[in-house]
């Protein structure tokens, strides 16, 4: 990936740690000079420390690369803006930002407070429109445009039995991104997704086994790719990063439909909708269904389901 990002400059948040770091790195080896922007609290969103930040600005620096380590909130406008004012006091320019940084609440819907769901929402949803909105209202105005990046999950479109505001955030990610690709095309800035899959301090607390997984280092070559002018045709796109597999999400688009000559009563749904449009399957349903069985059949025995 040498001298994909050569001349550009680059800000990546959640940068201090996983996949954040990766691309950090990743970029910085690229040619990018780079913004690490990394809050650097733990799991629970307490203890804030710019050190790992700093520790990652070393790295870059000490393989011959520019970079710059900030401790921000991306959750607040003013921490998303300080992040993109930190790339233009030192470089004049901003050219690129991955949106990295997430944290997590598992809980059951039935029992998640108001606080597990907005401290969630806040940090993915909202910083990642922090980071657009002030990034965007910047290269608008620049030669070249530039590119942005978001990261989701697959449960954006598959759902989770324990992370309702995880899903609701990946969720308004993507849809976000469609709205940024739509209103800033015009002006040469592209917006793009990727949904990764990789072993991160965030996805050891993944309720559910994951069927594929890969490493950080797997996903930060997607996001360098996206950052670069190889990319620029590319724009509204969600793409699967895992292990060695890349893949894309198909556009949302209707898959049947039914009309009625006159205003539709429930009776009438209620006649045609299975033998017409019918539903689609939850995928993921069967599966916690199948987890659900075994746990009972397990406890029955007095075994636990793994033993």
């Amino acid at each position: 990936m040498s001298g994909f990002l050569e001349g550009k400059v680059v800000a990546v948040t959640g940068a201090g740690r996983g996949i954040g770091r990766a691309i950090a790195l990743d970029s910085a080896k690229a040619g990018a000079r780079v913004v690490v922007a990394d809050y650097g609290v733990s799991m629970d969103g307490s203890e804030p420390s710019s050190a790992i930040a700093d520790d990652v600005v070393a790295e870059i620096k000490a393989a011959g690369g520019e970079a710059v380590a900030i401790a921000s909130d991306v959750s607040t406008m003013e921490g998303g803006s300080s992040i993109i004012t930190a790339a233009m006091d030192n470089w004049g320019r901003i050219d690129g930002c991955v949106c990295v940084a997430g944290i997590l609440r598992e809980r059951m819907l039935f029992n998640m407070t108001e606080e597990e769901f907005d401290d969630v929402v806040r940090v993915h949803l909202k910083g990642t429109f922090t980071i657009y909105r002030h990034a965007a209202a910047i290269m608008r105005k620049q030669e070249g445009g530039g590119s942005l990046v978001s990261f989701t999950s697959g449960v954006w479109a598959l759902g989770s039995t324990a992370q309702a505001n995880y899903a609701a955030a990946k969720g308004g990610i993507v849809s976000f991104n469609y709205a940024a690709a739509l209103g800033l095309v015009r002006y040469g800035i592209r917006a793009n997704v990727i949904a990764p899959v990789a072993r991160t301090r965030m996805s050891a607390n993944v309720p559910q086994a994951l069927a594929e997984n890969g490493d950080p280092e797997d996903i930060s070559p997607m996001a360098v790719y996206l950052l670069s002018d190889r990319s620029k045709e590319i724009t509204g796109q969600v793409y699967t990063v895992v292990g060695n597999k890349i893949a894309v999400w198909s556009q949302p688009t209707e898959l049947r439909a039914m009309y009625n000559d006159e205003r539709w009563t429930p009776e009438l749904i209620d006649e045609r909708l299975m033998s017409s449009i019918k539903y689609e399957e939850l995928p993921l349903i069967a599966q916690v269904e199948a987890t659900r069985a075994a746990a009972a059949a397990a406890a029955a025995s007095g075994q636990t389901p793994n033993s």
